[in-house]
């Protein structure tokens, strides 16, 4: 905020650039002013922070000598406030068994950072959970190891971030070997609890062991071969696992995997295969352990199904782009609270994004939703008739454009 009131005190000298001076407003995030016929302006400037900036006016009533205050919020990076990815971090990747006689703990403390599509916190729902974390039951480590949230206790719970952050704590098993947690979030209300729609996933893999011995037993890949059989278009995940050495273990591919499929450094081998042909890829991998072992192992894997998927298509149009489909029909008088236009087909995985053009300049339209609405309500009479625009949805590489119309008729008023 920068003072507007032209007092000295209230002004600094900076650079022209031209070997010169000039005065400019000083910045300051709180700045007290005077009322000039009852009210008064300055200016934000963001920083290099995305998110939503507050901005909290306030004057005292002379009336009743009491502070009266207004708000308003900015929103700075163009947030979407929509999950788009989950990253979790646990306190102890190394859990002990429930029976371990080395007195290693066998419980951590996890957060789950939930971002949106510009690497902002997503902000905090309005229902009691927006993240759903489970125990991949998978794994021999899995059996009798649960997650823990305030009342919550079980394989699954729901919890609310705040501040895009959502604590949990996950207790071990008495079985050793890989945990695999499966985080989700929902895309479409940042809400798990009424269903998830538009999933958005993470996954956390920790370690539990019985032991660290003196002598550490020899590092061993304990899956020796992947059964499992990813289809194409597919969303996939498989989890490696190995024993002895030292955990936690870090996880490397030595050559491609299946195009579309890569290999974290947890160990887990995800994404949606994308195959142009598809069948039996070879590959290698290697795992290190934190002493600095390494074994490495040869493996393959089948992907089935046709890479080939429905093309791109804005649901309720055709093909030809010229061709108008009619969204809705209003009349003089209605309020127009919105329409959202869906698509179906193309790429498996991706979020859809949309542009307008030729827009009518009584209609809006959201790009990250494919909204359009009224600029003013209700609709007047002078936009009767049909109302012709064009709209682009773009998934990944493709993209489909449509004209689309919507018509306005007589209502409580007679259209011209």
């Amino acid at each position: 905020m920068y003072y507007l009131d032209g007092d000295d005190e209230h002004t600094e000298e900076v650079d022209d650039g031209k070997g010169g001076k000039v005065k400019v407003p000083k910045a300051y995030r709180s700045v007290t002013l005077g009322a000039n016929s009852g009210g008064n302006s300055f200016h934000f400037h963001a920083g290099d922070q995305a998110g939503t900036a507050t901005i909290t006016c306030s004057v005292t009533d002379p009336r009743s000598n009491s502070p009266v205050s207004a708000s308003v919020n900015i929103t700075v990076g163009a947030a979407t406030g929509m999950a788009a990815s989950i990253q979790g971090v646990a306190a102890e990747p190394v859990l002990g068994t429930q029976d371990n006689k080395s007195n290693l703990r066998t419980g951590t403390a996890i957060q789950a950072y939930v971002w949106d599509d510009a690497n902002q916190r997503v902000p905090d729902p309005s229902s009691m959970g927006n993240l759903q974390v489970s125990i991949r039951p998978v794994t021999a480590a899995a059996i009798g190891a649960r997650l823990l949230a305030g009342s919550q206790s079980g394989s699954v719970l729901q919890v609310k971030t705040i501040g895009g952050v959502g604590l949990f704590s996950l207790a071990s098993g008495l079985n050793e070997g890989a945990i695999v947690l499966d985080m989700v979030a929902d895309r479409k209300d940042n809400d798990v609890t009424n269903g998830i729609q538009d999933p958005v996933s993470g996954v956390l893999v920790l370690s539990a062991v019985s032991r660290i011995a003196p002598t550490l037993d020899p590092l061993v890949i304990t899956t020796t071969s992947i059964e499992a059989k990813p289809a194409n278009g597919v969303p996939f995940s498989y989890v490696l696992e190995a024993t002895g050495g030292q955990p936690p273990y870090t996880w490397s591919a030595l050559s491609a995997l299946p195009a579309g499929l890569s290999l974290s450094s947890a160990g887990v081998i995800s994404g949606t295969p994308n195959m142009k042909t598809p069948g039996t890829v070879n590959f290698a991998i290697r795992v290190t352990d934190a002493a600095g072992n390494i074994k490495q192992g040869n493996f393959t894997m089948t992907v089935e199904g046709s890479a080939t998927v429905d093309p791109l298509a804005i649901v309720g149009c055709g093909t030809d782009v010229n061709s108008a489909c009619k969204l809705v029909e209003l009349k003089v008088g209605d309020t127009f609270s919105g329409y959202a236009l869906t698509t179906s087909g193309g790429p498996a995985t991706g979020v859809v994004a949309w542009t307008a053009t030729s827009l009518p300049a009584w209609l809006s339209f959201s790009a990250t939703a494919g909204i359009v609405t009224a600029v003013a309500n209700p609709v007047g009479a002078t936009q009767c008739g049909n109302n012709d625009f064009f709209v682009t949805a773009t998934k990944g590489t493709t993209s489909v454009t449509n004209k689309v119309r919507i018509t306005v008729v007589s209502g409580t008023a007679t259209c011209p």
